[in-house]
């Protein structure tokens, strides 16, 4: 009993002094890490319009694009895009309008320049932005190649890349304005 008395008298005092501590100003905001500079947000800054805008120098083609394949998307997407253990990249054609619709870049996805935009930006996962432009437009042009939509032989780069009509580009309606 005695032992209790003396947590409680103890309990107390702390909260005593605590209670006449004065009271501490928060920041208006979360005040998480500290302001970005302006070259961090610019190597950040990397969107690809659909028209093509901002698209940087480079190129590739479905072979190279196969072997960057190889090394660093075949672990997450399966063998030539058939997916497992991640999205399936390659089919789907003619299942948007079934219960089982499967969207893959060349059923789903309305511009290459998006799919260009995604693989630089977020792939692969366990290394964002770690591809060279010229990585990215030979996997670019190795799914769509896959997909059927470009032939196996053509190269993508800043020129012919927004030019490539991809198959489910008529169902999107674009809130994209050319500047």
């Amino acid at each position: 009993m005695r032992s209790a008395g003396l947590v409680s008298a103890l309990l107390c005092a702390w909260c005593g002094v605590a209670l006449a501590q004065p009271a501490k100003k928060h920041p208006a905001g979360p005040n998480l890490g500290v302001p970005a500079t302006s070259e961090q947000v610019a190597g950040w800054d990397v969107s690809i319009a659909p028209d093509g805008a901002g698209l940087p120098p480079g190129s590739g083609t479905a072979a190279q694009g196969a072997a960057v394949y190889a090394s660093k998307c075949l672990a997450c997407h399966g063998e030539n895009g058939a997916g497992k253990p991640n999205d399936q990249l390659v089919g789907g054609q003619g299942t948007l309008g079934t219960p089982n619709a499967v969207r893959t870049v060349g059923s789903y996805w309305p511009y290459a320049t998006t799919l260009f935009d995604y693989i630089r930006r977020a792939m692969p996962v366990v290394a964002p932005q770690s591809l060279s432009n010229d990585e990215v437009y030979a996997l670019t042009a190795y799914l769509l190649s896959l997909n059927g939509v470009i032939p196996d032989d053509a190269v993508m780069n800043a020129t012919t890349l927004p030019k490539v009509a991809m198959p489910n580009r008529a169902n999107f309606v674009s809130a994209y304005k050319k500047p």
